[in-house]
């Protein structure tokens, strides 16, 4: 009779052993690969963003796009429009929105308006339509007060800005990661980038709820003035929402919320 080779107990606990180690050393890289990529999209989704708003602002002599017009002798019987569309009970209309014509992508789940580390399901959605708007916040507390809904009242009289004529535009936040800890078990998204202070009955207060979002491994992605884009920390400033990363960047509201806000 031949004799079967076959392995023993102590090998095979050996390669189990050998196998389990291995997979302990590559998968918390893969994790980090996964992670890397995402950021990656994030920052790509941002840059597109940028570029319909410096599209925007070479179609009006330089003006900043506007946040919202919601005014009745603007959108007449119509919801309100934001630059990434209209929400009403009927459902999202991102064809309104100001960066539709230099931006021609779909309000959809893992969109350009969507941050890939904030997809549909992790977030409360806003609006009438509880649908797909976006996952980014625009800079119109500086950008464009008249047109900034919520704020306007205390600060509509501030000067609507020429992106021509921008002081620090390498330092100026234009869109970035944003969301709003409401205390609902989620996050809700937020389309407007608040700063760290705010401005009422003409003095600064601090914002109790300032949206940046540090969801990419505790940094936020940011595309900036100039047109590059980055990931940052809180570099100072302080988190309002531990479990969701939000806060701001920085403490104060310059060099990039609202640069001049000393001034007002």
């Amino acid at each position: 009779m031949r004799r079967v080779r076959s392995f023993s107990l102590i090998e095979v606990l050996v390669c189990v052993g050998v196998v389990a180690i291995l997979l302990g050393i590559l998968l918390p890289g893969l994790a980090g690969a996964r992670a890397e990529s995402r950021r990656v999209k994030c920052g790509s989704n941002l840059r597109q963003l940028g570029q319909a708003f410096h599209m925007y602002a070479g179609e009006y002599r330089g003006r900043a796009m506007p946040l919202a017009y919601t005014l009745p002798e603007i959108v007449g019987d119509g919801p309100p429009v934001y630059w990434w569309g209209t929400n009403g009970r009927d459902g999202v209309n991102h064809t309104r929105g100001f960066v539709w014509p230099y931006l021609r992508s779909e309000l959809r789940t893992a969109g350009v308006y969507e941050c890939p580390d904030q997809p549909w399901g992790s977030y409360i959605p806003q609006g009438a339509a509880k649908a797909v708007t976006s996952t980014y916040g625009y800079n119109g507390y500086f950008l464009c007060p008249p047109h900034t809904p919520g704020w306007a009242y205390y600060i509509g009289r501030q000067p609507w800005q020429n992106v021509d004529a921008l002081a620090q535009p390498q330092r100026l936040f234009v869109f970035a990661d944003t969301a709003i800890d409401l205390g609902q078990g989620r996050p809700q998204n937020d389309a407007l980038l608040d700063p760290p202070y705010l401005y009422r009955n003409g003095e600064w207060k601090r914002n109790l709820s300032p949206t940046t979002c540090f969801r990419h491994s505790g940094r936020s992605g940011v595309v900036l003035a100039d047109g590059h884009v980055e990931a940052l920390g809180p570099q100072g400033g302080g988190l309002v929402s531990v479990r969701f990363n939000i806060g701001s960047v920085g403490e104060e509201n310059d060099p990039h919320y609202v640069p001049n806000w000393r001034d007002w």
